[in-house]
């Protein structure tokens, strides 16, 4: 009887992915169709959890095989970020007219990151005081106790790295490892290879321009035939939204939302807050913010129900240029910078309200200007190499937390609610990116305004 409900949902979901496919044939919008897999996956997703309860055989077996769709999903876009990043930066130095353009670049975009990071880390010192977050609010059962005690022995493990040691790991030693995504700084390491390729061809084009001018063709071709499969995976969007969503929603303990709602509710005033701060930067350089949330949103509703910046990144990169105007160098370098470093959810907000709820539970009063400078400071470091997917956040908290002196065990209380704050955090994240790569081009005098304010330009993958 349980197999029959199983493909009863699986029909559903087939049905509904069908009606997505009919509205793209119907030439409805990318934004329509991603707002009707992510609303359709709502309600989806509340049906099968009303009907067949959280922990029901039913409803596990039916998620799994929702996350063919939803996980596979975020598995193609994954498969293309390290070749996507790549062949970007590099493409992107080889057209700069002047080296000097890439510090100029790569200073502004990072500043930019770690400055809202560090922006952030105050906004989540603010909210949990206003909110009266304490540790000692929250009962710690067996889930939370075994979370803890997980935490403390992955705090070992990042122990054994210095700062230093840590700010070593971005440099590349073996760049087909890093090509497997295989570290959490894999993607820095590729954008510091990139880098170095792209520097070199300049100097080859002085030299032996015949050369420079062979491989530059070589990566033209590679860029084209990688964003053709960029395309061809954003094509899925709508339906790797509307599974995700569907699982997220099922899968949610409401329980446990409940038990922590006031935590749940400051973070996301906080993270309301960063957002409102962005569009006001946005604003200051005299750009419209409602134009640049309707060409955004898009991307931030697959952040949301994916919680994965790396993943994000392929449409980052595509909203950027197509949608917004950002030049395609600042573009490449903003999206890939933005999933490892200076998150503004996962790397500023979250481990400051930690601390903040910590601190009085070991005898430190958390509004000393003393300790809210030593916090900010440290989150503005530790920001750097961040992964930029699910559990990015526990990382940050980690490295703030002990860099603090503060018991990292009590992060484990958090641990009901963690899916659902996260995906807020990764939105944050993501918008973050987007904001340095366009303050950025507009700073370096190469934004595009007529597209920024054209209508019609939107991400090409609209219009397929």
């Amino acid at each position: 009887m349980d197999a029959l409900f199983v493909i009863i949902n699986i029909a559903i979901l087939v049905t509904i992915i069908g009606l997505l496919i009919w509205m793209q044939k119907k030439h409805f919008s990318f934004t329509k169709r991603v707002f009707t897999g992510l609303g359709l996956g709502i309600l989806l997703g509340a049906l099968l959890q009303l009907v067949y309860g959280v922990e029901s055989t039913v409803l596990q077996e039916t998620t799994e095989w929702f996350s063919i769709v939803g996980s596979g999903y975020i598995r193609l876009l994954m498969m293309i970020v390290i070749p996507l990043v790549m062949v970007s930066i590099i493409q992107s130095i080889i057209n700069l007219e002047k080296t000097s353009q890439l510090g100029k670049m790569s200073g502004w975009i990072i500043g930019i990151l770690i400055g809202t990071t560090m922006v952030a880390a105050l906004i989540g010192i603010g909210t949990a005081t206003v909110f009266d977050l304490s540790s000692d609010q929250i009962e710690m059962g067996q889930e939370e106790t075994e979370r803890g005690t997980e935490l403390e022995s992955t705090l070992s493990e990042v122990d054994e790295q210095s700062t230093p040691e840590r700010i070593l790991s971005f440099i590349p030693s073996n760049i087909f490892l890093d090509m497997t995504g295989d570290r959490p700084t894999s993607v820095i390491a590729i954008v510091i290879f990139s880098m170095i390729v792209g520097i070199a061809v300049l100097g080859l084009r002085r030299k032996n321009p015949e050369q420079a001018e062979t491989f530059t063709k070589i990566v033209n071709a590679f860029y084209a035939v990688v964003m053709r499969i960029v395309t061809l995976i954003l094509r899925l969007t709508p339906f790797g939204i509307l599974a995700l969503m569907a699982n997220t929603v099922a899968s949610t303990n409401v329980a446990g939302i409940l038990q922590l709602g006031k935590f749940v509710v400051a973070s996301y005033v906080a993270i309301f807050i960063m957002f409102v701060i962005h569009f006001i930067l946005i604003a200051f350089f005299g750009l419209n913010p409602m134009k640049f949330i309707q060409k955004v949103m898009p991307v931030l509703l697959f952040a949301f129900t994916s919680r994965s910046s790396a993943g994000t990144i392929p449409l980052n990169i595509e909203a950027q240029k197509d949608a917004l105007g950002v030049e395609q160098g600042i573009a490449n370098m903003s999206a890939s910078f933005g999933a490892t470093m200076g998150q503004n959810g996962c790397a500023g907000i979250y481990p400051a309200m930690l601390a903040v709820m910590i601190a009085p539970s070991v005898g430190i009063d958390p509004l000393s200007i003393g300790f809210i400078v030593q916090l900010v400071l440290i989150i503005g470091i530790s920001s750097f190499g961040i992964a930029g997917v699910g559990g990015g956040a526990t990382f940050a908290a980690l490295i703030v937390l002990s860099s603090m002196n503060m018991p990292v065990a009590l992060a484990g209380i958090l641990i009901s609610v963690e899916a659902l704050i996260d995906m807020g955090r990764t939105a944050l994240n993501v918008n973050g990116s987007m904001v340095a790569g366009t303050l950025t081009s507009r700073i370096m005098n190469n934004f595009n305004m007529k597209k920024f304010n054209d209508k019609s330009a939107v991400q090409t993958n609209q219009s397929i």
